[in-house]
């Protein structure tokens, strides 16, 4: 029996705020933390069957050119090398998000310095790390465009990604207050603690492939296309995800490696990702230039926006920096310009990393409202709350939840930000200089189609199914919660399996839409249940109460195991419709951060922050904190530490580990505050939960930003603003 549901009216059933076994809403421990703090869940690269061989990618030494010849007969003379694999099925770069197919393929072209050109396979890793580094290649050399700034960059202007409202240029000349400005993000790395890693094994025609991914739905496809194989001839596995951040949303070029050795040599073959390799060929956050125009009457109300941007990306990629995503529709503006451009260059593939667009386009574009607030004389948190939009500003159609205002006042209120002085520079405690910034958040909300099988065993237990991953973000206890909730059982006799392309097919972990979407399968699969337990007891559905293990209808008052001689079993599926359309869905936020700025060394330290968010309905209050949390710490990272460093003669990464990536630490991040607001929004899905993985991240370094110049008066447009360029503002 399957549930369907398609999104095309507001659910305003509420159904949740009345069910009586008060999991959701409730800050639950994660059900598999015990195995991950114990070491006794299964990672990628753990669970490597008898035989099982290793293989090390070579990666090309330039940045363009052409493979003429691979060295092989030496390396084959090496102690335990099995296999050179040069094959042309091989991936150049990982699939973005959502491909659904094969991403480019082929190792003789090379068009980044890092691209995987073949597989050293031994038996030892350590053997095939030998091996690989013996390997000879014979390379005719090409010209490697590097730098996205250069005259003579290849730069391409998508249409579909340029609009226009009104007259920008007008808008600015009639101006009390203007600001434009261009400003700089540095490109970022996702830096997972678990590296890349597949381990396949081949079956007759039938693939095993255990993996590190988080779209398992999307991933056996683009799998499948690689290899020139069926879906149905792949089973792929990835119940513990190390963390993904985007870097694994599609397959990597580790995971067809894997499958093509195994099916060559017969017998199981692990591939896994040194550090270095995860950072030059799996996926990148381009760099990006912005400009940034706003045009405000003498009141501080916007009469024009205009927001700019320039990012990378390799030739023939589809997917770009969505740098002006929120930018439409966060501020009021009658006049708007929002251009894109893409230069193209022989850098590492750039993707999806946490938030993209929002969490680098919001931190410049909230600085630059900083900088309208100095120029118009007015509090940074009242210019916002002046801009505002009742509408879409570009769709004309209603938001279907709006509490940024909220977010706001509450926000400033809690962290005392009527304290903050308006003169930066003024406040000193001996050689630090301190002071108060503050950002808006949004993020876009999306609903996916999933769906999910949940079963109800004889003696009263019940086991959900979705190949939906967990990358780290609560999706164990979430959709162990909805079910908790829904069939009145206690968490302990709720059993969540993920991770399996056996199961119906989720979402998948990245958008911030994994809640939403798969809780939404969950529950109208326990709809559907409930609807079945209702007709044994000859009730209508909606007069029964469920609660710990009891079925109670009016007098009637049943335990649930005696009504289940045998297991009760519904999917339910759900996917977005109208309401996606009709109405703008997005989560909002504010940031209020506190930092130290060091007189002498430049040096900035975040002293608090504070972040108040909105999302829907919070299905799991520890959970989404946590989210919030890490989101935030992200955002400390892109204000001050985290760039990649590409090396302008040949695009290699210089930085290209833990060490070099400077990542923000325990010394780095200060005790963070999160506030989560009361909402509900019924135009999301029938849990009136939306969103809030990425939340935290967007805008949050342009609070820290604000800060820095209410600190200390310099103001600094790139990111990370490090303490060498504080100090070039700050003088002698």
């Amino acid at each position: 029996m399957t549930a369907h549901m398609k999104m095309d009216s507001p659910d305003e059933r509420n159904r949740l705020d009345h069910m009586a076994q008060g999991s959701v809403g409730a800050p639950l421990d994660r059900p598999e933390g015990k195995l991950k703090v114990s070491g006794r869940a299964t990672y990628a690269n753990e669970d490597h069957p008898e035989g099982t061989l290793h293989g090390v990618l070579v990666r090309a030494p330039v940045g363009a050119g052409k493979v003429r010849d691979v060295g092989r007969a030496d390396v084959m003379a090496l102690e335990g090398v099995r296999a050179v694999i040069t094959d042309p099925r091989l991936l150049r770069n990982p699939a973005q998000g959502t491909a659904d197919a094969a991403p480019i393929q082929g190792c003789d072209e090379i068009a980044y310095l890092g691209q995987p050109v073949a597989l050293v396979v031994a038996e030892s890793f350590e053997q095939a790390r030998h091996g690989a580094q013996a390997l000879r290649l014979t390379i005719d050399g090409g010209a490697a465009a590097i730098d996205p700034e250069a005259d003579d960059a290849e730069i391409e202007r998508p249409e579909k990604k340029q609009s226009s409202q009104g007259d920008l240029d007008s808008a600015m000349s009639q101006a009390a207050y203007t600001v434009d400005q261009t400003y700089h993000t540095a490109p970022n790395s996702s830096a997972a603690m678990e590296p890349h890693a597949s381990v396949a094994r081949w079956d007759g025609d039938m693939l095993e492939l255990r993996g590190s991914y988080q779209m398992l739905n999307y991933n056996i496809n683009e799998l499948a296309d690689s290899l020139g194989i069926d879906a149905e001839q792949i089973h792929l596995l990835s119940p513990y995800v190390g963390g993904g951040f985007g870097s694994k949303l599609g397959i990597a070029p580790e995971a067809v490696a894997a499958a093509i050795a195994a099916k060559e040599l017969g017998v199981p073959v692990s591939v896994a990702m040194t550090r270095q390799q995860v950072f030059e060929a799996t996926m990148r956050r381009s760099e990006t230039r912005q400009r940034v125009r706003l045009a405000a009457d003498a009141e501080g109300k916007l009469t024009g926006i205009g927001h700019e941007a320039r990012v990378s990306q390799l030739p023939g990629e589809s997917f770009s920096e969505p740098v002006t995503q929120a930018t439409p529709f966060l501020y009021a503006g009658a006049h708007r310009v929002i251009g894109h451009e893409i230069a193209r260059v022989n850098r590492t593939c750039a993707g999806s990393v946490r938030a993209p667009g929002e969490a680098v386009g919001l931190a410049v574009l909230e600085v630059a409202m900083d900088e309208l607030s100095e120029a118009a004389g007015i509090d940074p948190v009242e210019l916002r709350l002046r801009n505002i939009p009742e509408r879409d500003p570009t769709k004309d159609i209603p938001f279907s939840s709006h509490v940024l205002a909220q977010a706001l006042t509450e926000g400033a209120e809690r962290f005392g930000w009527s304290e903050r002085s308006k003169r930066p520079g003024t406040v000193r405690e001996g050689e630090w200089m301190i002071g108060m910034g503050m950002a808006s958040a949004v993020r876009s909300n999306i609903m996916q189609e999933a769906a999910a099988r949940v079963t109800l065993q004889p003696g009263g237990r019940a086991v959900v199914e979705t190949d939906m991953t967990d990358i780290g973000t609560g999706t164990y206890a979430v959709l162990t919660q909805i079910a908790s909730e829904m069939l009145g059982l206690p968490m302990d006799r709720v059993e969540t399996r993920l991770g399996d392309s056996a199961f119906p097919r989720g979402s998948g972990s990245g958008g911030s839409w994994g809640a939403g979407s798969n809780g939404t399968s969950v529950f109208l699969a326990c709809e559907e249940l409930r609807r079945q337990i209702a007709g044994r007891i000859g009730c209508d559905e909606a007069e029964m109460t469920l609660k710990d293990g009891t079925v109670t209808a009016g007098n009637v008052r049943r335990d649930l195991s005696e009504l289940l001689d045998t297991p009760l079993s519904a999917v339910g599926q759900g996917e977005p419709g109208d309401t996606y359309k009709s109405h703008r869905q997005a989560t909002y936020g504010s940031y209020f951060a506190e930092v130290a700025v060091n007189s002498v060394t430049g040096e900035t330290r975040v002293r608090r922050m504070l972040g108040v968010f909105g999302a829907g309905r919070i299905l799991n209050p520890k959970t989404a904190r946590s989210q919030c949390i890490g989101g935030m710490t992200f955002g400390i990272g892109i204000a001050l530490t985290e760039e990649i460093v590409h090396d302008m003669r040949d695009g290699h990464v210089v930085n290209r580990d833990l060490a070099e990536y400077h990542l923000p630490v325990n010394a780095d991040v200060p005790q963070i505050d999160v506030m989560l607001l009361d909402e509900r929004d019924p135009y999301s899905n029938p849990l009136q939960a939306k969103g809030i993985g990425e939340l935290g991240i967007c805008g949050a370094a342009g609070a820290i930003g604000n800060a820095i110049y209410n600190a200390c008066g310099v103001r600094v447009r790139s990111f990370p603003m490090t303490l060498d360029t504080i100090l070039e503002g700050l003088g002698d």
